[in-house]
């Protein structure tokens, strides 16, 4: 297999030397459906992360939350030992009891018990990036202190179990209060072609050098609709995915992608996005679907 060149540049993350390849990896999808228990196909899975690493992602994104457990055996499975430049991005912040519901975790003991889990599953000694994940409204962040488990990541951090510190989910007023404890070097919000709230917190972090992952980049559980993407796409000769990723990585220069997939197909389809060129006009009509009504 050759190995993919052209990943959209890269991003280091500020004040480290972690140069963040800007089309990762996003591996909620390994788990089973609903993001709850094993895959169908173990073997398929593996072959999805080990041609990721083969068509030059470094960026893998997680959570031990996914499966519970199950995405990260997997991922440790598949690719351990780690290559030397491979970073994973961990989040924390809730649990999956057994029947499957999304609950919040973060109490000090829960943040702790989840960072080792983290650590035991994936089979290492330091996590490269783990994000506070605010659970909010799921997908929408909610105004609220962030500072009690912050600083439970914060000691962690200091204790060598953690190398950096993310926020997930979060507002501006959050980021700032965040700020005061940590330093932050990430933040994962939901944002795409429609979504577009975030437009002046992503121009802000790019200011500040911070990377801004948009989690749901082709909207998530439910996807993307809209002609005029459809019809960008067609007369581009690509896929209504592979326009608003490429979207995405010209937003901003601080922008990294984690779209996730099941499919070794789907993941070479999704990594094609950074050689696609958009002009202008192309541009134009891209970020005008954010206000029409046939999204």
């Amino acid at each position: 297999m050759t190995v993919q060149t052209n990943l959209g540049g890269s991003f280091t993350l500020p004040n480290t030397s972690i140069a963040l390849n800007r089309l990762g990896y996003g591996a909620m999808q390994l788990a089973g459906k609903g993001v709850f228990g094993p895959p169908r196909d173990v073997d398929a899975a593996v072959a999805v992360l080990r041609e990721a690493i083969a068509l030059g992602i470094n960026h893998i994104d997680t959570s031990d939350f996914y499966g519970p457990h199950i995405t990260n055996q997997i991922i440790q499975q598949a690719l351990h030992p780690y290559p030397e430049d491979l970073v994973i991005v961990t989040k924390i912040g809730a649990r999956r009891p057994e029947d499957g519901s999304w609950q919040l975790a973060m109490s000090r003991q829960e943040l702790i018990d989840a960072v080792h889990d983290n650590l035991r599953n994936l089979e290492i000694d330091a996590i490269d990036v783990v994000n506070l994940r605010m659970m909010g409204d799921m997908a929408k962040p909610s105004e609220g202190s962030l500072a009690e488990p912050l600083t439970v990541l914060a000691e962690l951090k200091q204790q060598g179990l953690i190398r950096h510190i993310g926020l997930s989910n979060v507002t501006p007023k959050q980021l700032a209060e965040a700020q005061t404890i940590t330093e932050i070097v990430c933040v994962q919000n939901e944002y795409n072609l429609v979504h577009r709230e975030d437009d002046a917190f992503i121009d802000d972090l790019a200011r500040q050098g911070v990377a801004y992952v948009p989690f749901f980049p082709l909207g998530g559980f439910s996807p993307l609709q809209s002609s005029t993407l459809n019809d960008v796409a067609a007369s581009l000769n690509a896929t209504p995915m592979q326009v608003a990723l490429a979207w995405l990585l010209h937003r901003s220069p601080n922008i990294l992608l984690i779209p996730g997939t099941s499919s070794v197909e789907h993941l070479r389809e999704n990594l094609k996005a950074a050689a696609l060129q958009l002009s202008p006009q192309v541009l134009e009509t891209l970020n005008a679907i954010a206000t029409q009504k046939d999204k």
